[in-house]
């Protein structure tokens, strides 16, 4: 039997659980104070948004609903959308470069497929006409290294989801990971030295990371949450990821118990920053934190 793309059945789950509970669905911005762990409401509205950014000025938040991009401003103020041209079917694996002069996404392209056809754009800050990365489908993005030389990003490829790099020209695509099961949310640290990732080969999602070439895996966590999405923090000490309580199996969906966790690298040890809430898929899919690593911007749903 085909295998059948995981991340297209979410998408298809997701879309009838969104349009079940929309009209019920209120979509809260938080800005989350790493030391005190305070949490600051930015915007509430009774609709569906997910994956802030944090710009790289800590001028304002990208946020991406309904296949386009939002500005938000630090109180909330909608700042309109960001024209992407063609490209209007955004899903929630968008962000910046280091410089915050380049906008990356990744557009639903249904110009090749009407399966998992995420492919990668790049196009100006402010918006503009995306310009195609990755020729090859399905590809996630998720993070830039911070030259912003390379992309890296989920990939599904001969059946199996990995992590892939790839210049910024669209050439020379190479796989990192090759393990059984999910690899995914591969994000650059900001000294450049590693990529985290998050990896279901053990049969559980933990936190790994490895060298920009793919050597050195290692793995991070090991209690009995479910961890995805580690984001390195701009001093290189930490890495922010959300926790699922219960076993996902290898799923990130919406609508579950989950908080966000805080590794301190030197040491391994791990703390909550925040209690559980209502949230997941959509809450800390893409790198979030301020620019000067004091602040964490994630979304909760009610």
């Amino acid at each position: 039997m085909k295998k059948i793309s995981i991340i297209f059945i979410f998408s298809l789950v997701l879309t009838n659980v969104f349009g079940q509970y929309e009209k019920d669905m209120n979509s809260i911005l938080i800005d989350l104070e790493i030391t005190s762990g305070k949490q600051r409401i930015v915007l509430t509205e009774n609709r569906h948004f997910e994956a802030p950014n944090w710009s790289r000025d800590g001028a304002y938040f990208i946020i991406n609903s309904n296949g386009k991009l939002e500005k938000i401003s630090l109180n909330g103020d909608n700042l309109g959308l960001i024209p992407t041209g063609f490209a209007e079917n955004c899903n929630n694996d968008h962000g910046l470069t280091f410089d915050g002069k380049t906008l990356i996404i990744s557009h639903n392209d249904k110009t090749v497929s009407d399966g998992a056809n995420s492919r990668i754009f790049i196009l100006p800050e402010k918006g503009g006409t995306p310009t195609l990365v990755t020729n090859n489908f399905p590809s996630y993005w998720h993070g830039v290294s911070p030259d912003g030389k390379k992309l890296v990003y989920c990939a599904e490829r001969n059946g199996n989801w990995d992590v892939y790099q790839i210049d910024r020209d669209g050439k020379n695509e190479t796989q990192l990971t090759n393990s059984e099961g999910l690899d995914d949310g591969p994000e650059y640290s900001y000294d450049g030295q590693w990529i985290y990732f998050n990896s279901h080969r053990t049969g559980r999602m933990h936190i790994y990371r490895m060298k920009p070439d793919g050597t050195h895996q290692e793995q991070l966590t090991f209690d009995d949450f479910d961890n995805w999405f580690p984001h390195p923090s701009p001093d290189n000490k930490t890495v922010a990821y959300i926790s699922y309580l219960k076993d996902q199996k290898g799923a990130h969906p919406f609508g579950k118990d989950v908080k966000i966790r805080l590794l301190e690298i030197e040491t391994g040890e791990t703390k909550d920053l925040t209690d559980v809430f209502f949230g997941g898929q959509g809450s800390l899919n893409v790198h979030s934190w301020s620019p000067d690593g004091k602040h964490l911007a994630f979304v909760k749903y009610k």
